[in-house]
């Protein structure tokens, strides 16, 4: 039954899809941002500095293992945005679904009212017709 909230409806089932797609999304993107950094601490600790050897390649030992910290730093700052984007996402999606049900709340207290309405109306037109075949028989007495 369409009343005038069924489109608010629709639309705020619409919102309400998109948040859940953003918030599949942003947990998505939380989760691969933990595989890396916790992948990129396995590549440090997998990293071998050199014992004995020139300087030379204890010199491109150190600046390996500063480029793997800092790409270490880099996943830490992702991995903070990420949950930065999934908190929000939630937020999103916790005030859509307040909003869809409150909609969908006033659609449903709409048809009721209606079909109330409707009850009367057959009600008066059952009195009526009652009403009608009684003096109907009574006239004929």
């Amino acid at each position: 039954m369409k009343t005038r909230y069924s489109a608010l409806v629709s639309v705020k089932k619409n919102a309400l899809d998109k948040s859940e797609r953003l918030f599949q999304r942003a947990s998505t993107d939380l989760n691969n941002a933990s595989k890396e950094l916790e992948l990129s601490y396995k590549t440090l600790q997998d990293l071998d500095t050199p014992k004995a050897g020139s300087i030379g390649s204890l010199l491109a030992s150190r600046v390996l293992l500063a480029s793997q910290r800092g790409v270490i730093d880099h996943n830490k700052e992702w991995l903070s945005f990420a949950q930065k984007q999934l908190q929000e996402a939630q937020n999103r999606l916790k005030k859509d679904m307040i909003e869809y049900e409150k909609y969908k709340y006033l659609e449903l207290e709409e048809v009721k009212k209606v079909l109330q309405e409707e009850k009367i109306k057959e009600a008066k037109r059952l009195d009526e017709v009652a009403s009608i075949t009684f003096y109907r028989k009574n006239e004929g007495v």
